[in-house]
Parts: C-alpha cells; structure tokens; sequence
C-alpha cells in the first residue's frame, strides 16, 4: 500500500475516533460516578429556599446550603461589585400560552439576555420559539425533559432526563445547550447534585423568586413589582415563570426601573466564570500563604 493511502487510512480512523470516541466519552461521563455520594448522606432531599431580606443586599446563603458549591451548585453572583451593578434574568419555562412570546418582546427591546430552563414539551410543541431564543442571544438550558421528581432517580435515569433533552434541542436548533441546570420545583439532593455534575452541569438555583406559577392565580401587577423591587440586591439571580401573565404585563416595567438604578443584565457564563476565577485566585493565595509558612517554620527549626 502506497504512503499516501496508509496516511489517508490513518486520518480517517483519527476522524472516526473523534466522533465516536467523544460520544462514548461523554456518555461514560454521565453514566459513571466521578464524584459520587452515599445515597445515605446527610443531605437528602429538599426544596431549594433562600432568606429574604429588605435591605437589598445579596441574602446569605443558608449554612446548611453551603455544601452546593461543591457540586457546582450556585444561586447569585456573590462575586459582584458595588461598582458594576448585575442581575441574571431566568426563566422556568415549561410550555407557551402567548407571555413567552411577550417576554422575549420585552427582552428585545431592552437588549437583555436571559436564561431559559426550558422542557421537552416546549421544543417539541414551539420550536420556532425556541429558535428564536438563540437567535436573539439568550440561553437555553436543561430544566429535565419531563419534570420529574429528580431526587427519586438513579443515575442512569438522572443523565437520560437531561440528556435527551439536550439532544432534542440540538436536532431542533443545530446549536448544543448551554451546561446549566435547574432542578425541576427546585427539589434537590446531595446525590442529585453530584449525578448534574458528573454529567457536566452547572446547577442554577436563585436568590429571589416569588409565587407567580399559577395561572388561576396571579398576582397584581402593581404588588407584584413592589415585591421584586424592595427585594433587588446585586448580583441577583432571579427566577421568573414566563407563562405568567402579570410577569409579561410587568417585565418592562421592572427592566426600566432596574436599568435606571444602575443595573445591567448578566449571562450566566459570566456569572459562573467569575466564581471560578474567584476560586483560582483564593487556591493561589492559600498556596502562596502555605508556601511562606513553610520557609518560616524551616528557618525557625534550621532545617
């Protein structure tokens, strides 16, 4: 076999290793625990809350909530400064009853980005809708193909969720899904949050949100944006339902106020990468603090 043969036979297999050799790897990834936990931890299953306050500082993040960011869990940008003032915009959305379509308007007009943890149902019944989510620059991420109760499923079922819908979105959109993640109703475990990551995900939670799900009940309009108004701090990450109707009767409203006070309207890439470089630095510091205290304990013991 001539020279050039062996090396077009030896790039072909390259190319097909890269293919399939990545889809195997990601689907090992999602399968096999990398960070895994007892089913018997400590923290089981709970509903995701947070502490109000009306000071409009960034509420705490409850002590026995600390364990999130281990799995790469996070609920505002606590690395915001008073000099650059930010909200991240999130959406739950399930399904489209004609607001969906009216807070993408809103959004338009007012160039902000946001986040929506979409379902199966939703790419399957609007997809055009969707498409036009990243078309306009917002992202679209996994809020689970069926809504299930994620704390009751095995790993297998955890990365089916998730990775069925990813694959939805990809065969509807030609685009990937953004890695991020929201329990649905906001349920979550120790275990769960580990099975998200393991898959590659980032689990987005919020630090302000109020009752605006039901459609049989909504809230007034001018009640509910004193409710988000009094209770906005820096670096929020607010969690709306788009199907609401006082939501896409408010939305304006709201972004003109926030924008008058100075704020802007984040991604969460930025949002996470600023965590993440928060991290490096602080490991930097630790490390450089450990090596001068090493050099110190050596000169004292003369070794």
């Amino acid at each position: 076999m001539k020279k050039t043969t062996w090396t077009r036979l030896i790039l072909m297999l390259a190319a097909l290793f890269c293919v399939f050799g990545t889809t195997v790897f990601a689907k090992e990834r999602c399968t096999t625990p990398q960070n895994a936990v007892s089913q018997n931890t400590s923290h089981g299953a709970m509903g995701w809350y947070f502490k109000k306050n009306d000071d409009h500082t960034l509420p705490p993040l409850d002590e026995n909530l600390s364990y999130i960011t281990q799995y790469g869990g996070y609920y505002a940008d606590t690395e915001a400064r008073d000099d650059d003032r930010v909200i991240y915009l999130t959406f739950d959305a399930g399904y489209e009853n004609g607001n969906v379509e009216k807070i993408l308007n809103v959004l338009k007009k007012h160039d902000a980005q946001g986040a929506f943890f979409v379902l199966s149902h939703l790419i399957e019944a609007e997809p055009d809708l969707v498409r036009r989510m990243v078309s306009e620059g917002h992202l679209v991420c996994n809020h689970s193909a069926n809504h299930r109760d994620m704390t009751t499923l095995s790993e297998g079922a955890f990365c089916e969720e998730l990775s069925s819908l990813a694959a939805l979105f990809k065969e509807t959109t030609g685009r990937d899904m953004a890695m991020y993640y929201r329990p649905p109703e906001g349920k979550f475990s120790e275990t769960s949050l580990s099975y998200a990551q393991n898959a590659g995900y980032k689990t987005i939670f919020w630090s302000l949100a109020y009752p605006d799900w039901d459609n049989d009940r909504q809230p007034d309009p001018e009640k509910a944006k004193e409710t988000l108004l009094s209770h906005t701090h820096n670096g929020m990450v607010l969690l709306l339902h788009p199907t609401s109707a006082t939501n896409a009767a408010i939305l304006d409203d709201l972004l003109t106020s926030w924008e008058t006070d100075g704020y802007r309207f984040g991604s969460l890439d930025e949002l996470t990468a600023k965590a993440t470089a928060a991290k490096a630095t602080a490991a930097k510091t630790t490390a450089a603090s450990d090596s001068v205290r090493t050099v110190g304990e050596k000169e004292v013991t003369g070794t």
